[in-house]
């Protein structure tokens, strides 16, 4: 990427997408589908900070301060890297021409992070293997993120037609 033009798209695209993951969070929320608390996020990174990676689980860990906010941010600073994943594997053209293939299937990839980093650092096991129910917590984390490349795409020819 050789510009301020196509960075500032980057960030904006990858903060998109990761708001339409929040809106597809809080409909499975309003739904009584329980959802990956940010704050935990948070937590966890404050932790990292302090020297330790994994946990039993992570909501019986000491509270950091500005774990919500701390989480938040990681949160949206990780849409914006998966964005960049995109654009260096599709090239900076896809920001001015997107495609939906791409997107989807690099957001659905990305789910290899909370598969095999997040959720056994959080005491969730390796691929959610110790949740109650591993199947539907794995196919939730795969639609999710499937989700967050939709709304790459989404987010992309939005922010083209306002910004040409």
């Amino acid at each position: 990427m050789s510009s301020m033009d196509e960075w500032v798209r980057l960030m904006l695209i990858g903060a998109g997408a990761t708001a339409v993951m929040d809106v597809w969070t809080a409909i499975q929320r309003a739904a009584g589908i329980s959802t990956l608390d940010y704050a935990m996020v948070g937590r966890w990174a404050g932790h990292l900070w302090r020297g330790r990676f994994t946990h039993a689980g992570i909501g019986k860990a000491a509270p950091i301060p500005g774990e919500r906010l701390l989480g938040w941010g990681l949160h949206y600073a990780v849409g914006i890297a998966f964005a960049a994943l995109l654009v260096g594997i599709r090239g900076a053209a896809w920001l001015h021409d997107p495609a939906w293939a791409p997107a989807v299937a690099v957001g659905a990839a990305t789910v290899v992070v909370p598969f095999f980093v997040v959720q056994p650092a959080m005491g969730a096991g390796m691929a959610a293997s110790r949740t109650p129910a591993p199947w539907t917590s794995r196919l939730r984390s795969l639609l999710t993120h499937a989700v967050f490349g939709g709304g790459l795409y989404l987010s992309a020819v939005l922010l083209n037609l306002v910004w040409e």
